[in-house]
């Protein structure tokens, strides 16, 4: 078993032909938290979807390995069988399919089994329940007139019930006001406790970190990953901003 969760090794990427990473090195730990800071444009978002293997963004040297295995030209619906798992900014709205429908479905082929609609329901409620989100968002067509926050909801929903081995969590706390914070913070936590995955959580507010156990801290600055160290540089940017890495 390899002793990395992921490995990032070099890598340079590409988005519509101009260079936007800049040999990046990366690894996570099994059961590790991560978290990646870095202002505006610096190319967090892009590490994210490359990650995730999102076509738009094309890997012009280095490879990623995950869990020992090259995965660098693999598709994302390989990646997420595989056990990798993407939340978006802004979660995109899909008219015509229900939340319920689509995490079914998503965890049929997360698990390659077929799972019963009774099944199903009795395995989510805990997890709603724990987001403060009522069934009948189940039934709701996915993202469809949801708010900002239960955009959010959903999505860490997902997370807890697909049970990925690496979750990369791309500005999950972005417009939401306090509550929603602390909820979807609650629900990020209880992945840790029970799922006991690793966890890479790009991010401009440390609100949703408080309740979290961090591992490493990682700044990015233009394509390129400036620095490394423990949890106490989250109070360090908080209080001084990222002006000292982008000498």
């Amino acid at each position: 078993m390899a002793e990395n969760l992921l490995q990032v090794e070099n890598l340079n990427v590409n988005v519509d032909d101009k260079e936007i990473l800049h040999g990046i090195d990366l690894e996570i730990g099994r059961q590790e938290t991560h978290v990646l800071m870095g202002p505006n444009g610096a190319g967090k978002s892009t590490l994210g979807n490359t990650l995730m293997g999102n076509p738009r963004y094309t890997v012009t040297n280095g490879r990623i390995l995950f869990n020992g295995q090259d995965i660098t030209k693999e598709s994302v619906d390989k990646r997420a069988k595989a056990g990798i798992f993407l939340s978006f900014q802004a979660p995109i709205e899909v008219p015509g399919i229900s939340l319920g429908d689509f995490l079914r479905s998503a965890m049929e082929q997360r698990t390659g089994k077929r799972m019963r609609v009774m099944e199903f329901r009795k395995a989510v409620q805990e997890n709603m329940e724990l987001l403060n989100m009522d069934m009948s968002y189940l039934e709701r067509d996915l993202n469809v007139g949801f708010s900002g926050g239960e955009k959010k909801k959903a999505e860490v929903l997902q997370l807890l019930m697909l049970r990925p081995e690496l979750a990369i969590l791309d500005e999950t706390d972005s417009g939401l006001d306090v509550d929603a914070v602390r909820t979807v913070s609650k629900g990020i936590e209880q992945y840790q406790k029970t799922v006991k995955g690793s966890l890479l959580i790009i991010t401009h507010s440390t609100k949703i970190l408080e309740a979290l156990n961090v591992d490493l801290v990682h700044v990015m600055v233009q394509g390129e990953l400036v620095a490394i160290g423990d949890d106490s540089m989250i109070e360090e940017i908080n209080e001084q901003g990222f002006a000292k890495y982008e000498a």
